[in-house]
């Protein structure tokens, strides 16, 4: 690579610009969902519940609907469609829905059992609040049988992105947060006068958004000349293949959720709200990761695993080098606009009804420490593909929980002096250094990929973000008045210093003719142009 990006880069782009808008759709509608909790709710006991109660399946759909799964299909029915055809990749699928459902639909059983204990496990010091360990059961209960929904959501968003279908897919969580929405609002302002809680009303929005997100797919799916055919073989080679896949992903994202689960264990044990506050400042951070890291991610996966199917190691080193410079250009520049806009885009978002001002100092305190490991959360989704590209799963088993350790370690030290913001800057510490340690396993695994291209356009990023940052820094300054005002004078600020940010740093990058940059904005005016 002497000077451009691989010729990959361009159908990665169009393709992650197509799931970016998607993305950015879906997240937009995230925040819409958040605000209507932290309207209704504030940050507290409610919410606090409902948080830890998702948190219990979601640990699940980690695993099997956006984890291990989704890749280890995607790698496995790439190769099944590259080389055994139609008929034999259509029976993998077909089997792999039939297993999927089947699998869930009894640990779905025994999680709505076991609610109680696990509840207590995820956040012991609730039961020191009267009724909020029970409160945390009965909507663990409501919301487990999401994990079904998302999961064979997945399965079908990976059968989509091979057959080069990446628009519908991403849009699909648009309708998770649309069902989440209008549903969970209209249950909760009824559920009170039957008696319930109204924070049960979300969680039955929750599930209604799953089913939503599954059944937007199944007509792109049919449209891909997908029959399902009911059929459970447990010896299907393919099947066999996509499981011994998952077992190290599977352990190493358990490493994940042991993460999440310090995070959870250690955050209900500080101040009543803080389980809310790293919450909401997750969702986000989530939004750039989301628009990114994982668009970019499910953009490139199928560009990987055909290469690596073909053996073309040239191009896979190309194509993911190349993909690692384009998520820094848009993830460095989100970290610093995050860090110096913290409190004001909370302030617009949030605070209004039970959401109070106190809350929002404490939400942007953790949305800061969470946007330092952006670029490596957001880079760590384009290198986890190449290992499964590699069939080689064990570095990110081994990464995974070094993490465990460093974010165990790093809490421990911390948290009595930062409180909840401890467990937002372990997370980005953690993902540094994972990010750090499979970076030097790809570079050996890969046999060398060009660090003079990489750092060269890193270079070029730092500097047109410095340049962004100073510009966006004397710009609030200026503005002060406008982003502690009304709700339409805070919005005319954030909008004219987003804005501001964004052209200058487009303005930097394109003297400095960054290869990737000139890609994205040549798709962008040919779309415009369309």
């Amino acid at each position: 690579m002497k000077g451009k990006p691989s010729g990959s880069t361009g159908k990665i782009a169009r393709s992650a610009g197509a799931v970016s808008g998607a993305v950015m759709c879906s997240r937009v509608l995230g925040l819409v969902r958040e605000q209507v909790f932290a309207t209704m709710f504030g940050a507290g006991y409610a919410y606090d519940a409902f948080v830890v109660a998702f948190r219990i399946p979601n640990l699940l759909r980690d695993l099997f609907g956006e984890g291990a799964l989704s890749a280890a299909f995607v790698t496995v029915f790439s190769d099944y469609d590259t080389n055994r055809g139609a008929e034999a990749t259509w029976r993998l699928a077909s089997n792999l829905l039939v297993f999927v459902t089947l699998l869930l639909s009894l640990l779905t059983l025994a999680g709505i059992y076991l609610a109680g204990p696990l509840v207590n496990l995820l956040a012991p010091d609730f039961q020191l609040i009267a009724g909020k360990t029970e409160l945390t059961v009965l909507l663990t209960r409501i919301m487990f049988p999401f994990l079904i929904f998302i999961a064979l959501a997945a399965v079908v968003m990976g059968i989509l992105n091979t057959k080069g279908r990446f628009f519908v897919p991403a849009m699909a969580s648009s309708f998770f947060n649309l069902g989440s929405i209008i549903g969970g609002t209209s249950l909760a302002l009824l559920f009170p006068h039957l008696g319930q809680p109204a924070i049960a009303g979300m969680a039955v929005g929750t599930l209604i958004g799953g089913f939503l997100q599954l059944a937007i797919q199944l007509p792109s799916l049919k449209k891909t000349g997908f029959r399902f055919t009911p059929r459970l073989n447990l010896r299907d080679p393919g099947l066999r293949r996509i499981l011994y896949l998952m077992l190290p992903a599977t352990i190493g994202l358990s490493a994940t959720q042991i993460n999440i689960f310090v995070n959870t264990n250690f955050a209900a044990s500080c101040a009543e709200g803080s389980v809310s506050w790293l919450n909401y400042a997750f969702r986000m951070v989530q939004l750039p990761i989301g628009v990114f890291g994982v668009a970019l991610s499910i953009a490139a996966m199928p560009v990987l695993a055909k290469q690596a199917a073909l053996e073309d190691m040239q191009g896979l080193r190309e194509t993911f080098t190349s993909s690692l410079v384009m998520v820094f250009s848009l993830t460095i520049p989100a970290t610093a606009g995050l860090i110096l806009l913290a409190e004001p885009i909370i302030r617009l978002i949030f605070e209004h009804g039970a959401f109070t001002a106190f809350d929002t100092v404490r939400t942007a305190e953790a949305l800061t420490y969470y946007a330092y490991g952006l670029f490596a959360y957001s880079a760590v989704k384009i290198m986890v593909p190449v290992f499964y590209a590699l069939n080689n799963t064990r570095y990110p088993v081994v990464g995974s929980f070094l993490a465990v350790a460093a974010n165990i370690l790093i809490i421990s030290l911390t948290i009595s002096t930062f409180q909840h913001r401890a467990i937002a800057l372990s997370t980005s510490c953690t993902m540094a250094l994972n990010f750090l340690f499979l970076g030097t396993i790809l570079y050996r695994k890969l046999k060398g990929f060009s660090l003079v291209y990489l750092g060269a356009g890193t270079g070029k990023i730092f500097v047109a973000t410095l340049v962004m940052a100073s510009a966006v820094y004397w710009l609030r300054n200026l503005l002060a008045g406008w982003l502690t005002g009304g709700i339409p004078a805070q919005l005319a600020g954030i909008i004219l210093l987003v804005g501001t940010g964004a052209v200058v740093y487009g303005l930097i990058l394109h003297m400095l003719r960054l290869p990737e940059f000139t890609v994205v904005t040549a798709r962008i005016a040919q779309r415009f142009r369309s």
